[in-house]
């Protein structure tokens, strides 16, 4: 019997036995959804289709998408569905970024950007380096780790911060201990009930003044007005991936507030990230075909006809970042607004998350 996939993704290659549909997203579904038991959601950071026809796939056994976040999918996901996310795929290009927002911010390049636009040989307002700096790092999971390795030539010091403590790693517990400490703060946490507002007015009132925050987690880790209020009063120093509200709109006032650079989410979009994952999705589906255990398990198919609530969700996806792949065999890739009926998965099709570890960004 064959089985049937549909991928937003092009390039993915199917096992024999697997009937591989790609879709662009444009018009109508060219499959019978009922039928579909593997899906992969866009690459890109786009309104999926799919969204909203779930509880018309009854076939559907498994979720893969392509961030290592799955803030946007998660809890709307009947247990019977196992998700996985694109955790890996996005840790070179989201670690450059990161590096690069803080080379940036502390050279102010975006100022003489401005000045070459003007035709101006003005110096830099800033011209602040890295060496001797301390740089803490929010969230070490594979992200957190990959930005530590492109700071290591740079004579920096690291302080880590994760979920749960481990050697070398503080828990999150101790963020407001932390927080004075540093020259640099990078968020590279998921965004969970529990990371939601993580950087509010009192965390960066504890922030040294003049640091600067890098952002490449979710926007919604950081309360934006309060940032506002820390960075046009030149207290603080702000270099956003990822914002909140996103997009970004017209006219929003940090746009324009001093000291604040932004970038558009560009953190995971490099062409090594996209062909990472096509090998991802080719090697789920081979799994999912040959009853194999899947990667990047972020929660396994369970026996509920109910969604996993916000702090269970946020729980799986910690666990599921730092340690590498384990666990289920069956997968679908994408965002999913409602769930299909209550089904037993198969014990063929069980899984487990990673063990314990801390989720990074969502890219």
């Amino acid at each position: 019997m064959r089985r049937l996939a549909l991928s937003r993704l092009t390039g993915v290659e199917a096992p024999a036995g697997v009937e591989l549909t790609t879709w662009t997203g444009a018009g109508e579904p060219p499959v019978d959804l009922t039928a579909v038991g593997f899906y992969c959601g866009p690459y890109e950071k786009v309104p999926d289709p799919i969204v909203g026809l779930a509880a018309g796939m009854p076939a559907l056994e498994v979720v893969q998408v392509l961030s290592a976040g799955v803030d946007r999918v998660a809890d709307r996901l009947l247990g019977g569905v196992t998700l996985c996310n694109g955790r890996g795929l996005h840790d070179a290009s989201t670690s450059e970024l990161a590096v690069g927002l803080m080379i940036a911010a502390q050279r102010d390049l975006a100022g003489m950007v401005g000045a070459q636009a003007r035709q101006q040989w003005a110096p830099p307002t800033r011209n602040l380096g890295l060496t001797g700096r301390t740089v803490l790092i929010v969230g070490y999971g594979s992200v957190g780790a990959a930005i530590e390795r492109r700071l290591s030539g740079f004579g920096v010091h690291v302080l880590r911060a994760a979920r749960h403590a481990r050697e070398g790693v503080h828990p999150v517990a101790e963020l407001d201990g932390l927080l004075p400490l540093a020259d640099v703060v990078v968020l590279a946490v998921p965004l969970t009930a529990e990371t939601e507002g993580l950087m509010d007015a009192a965390r960066l009132a504890l922030m040294r003044p003049g640091a600067l925050l890098v952002n490449v987690a979710r926007g919604a880790v950081v309360d934006t007005a309060a940032l506002l209020d820390a960075t046009a009063s030149g207290r603080l120093r702000a270099a956003l991936d990822v914002t909140d509200p996103e997009p970004l709109p017209p006219g929003h006032p940090l746009w324009t507030t001093p000291g604040v650079l932004i970038t558009p989410h560009v953190g995971g979009g490099i062409e090594e990230s996209v062909a990472a994952a096509r090998a991802l999705v080719s090697r789920q589906l081979v799994h999912w075909a040959a009853g194999e255990p899947l990667e990047n398990v972020v929660r396994p198919a369970l026996p509920s006809a109910t969604p996993p609530s916000h702090e269970e969700v946020g729980e799986q996806a910690a666990l599921a970042e730092g340690r590498g792949p384990a666990g289920s065999t069956s997968a679908v890739t994408g965002a999913l607004d409602s769930a299909p009926a209550q089904r037993r998965p198969s014990p063929s099709r069980s899984g487990r998350p990673h063990p314990a570890g801390d989720a990074c960004s969502g890219r």
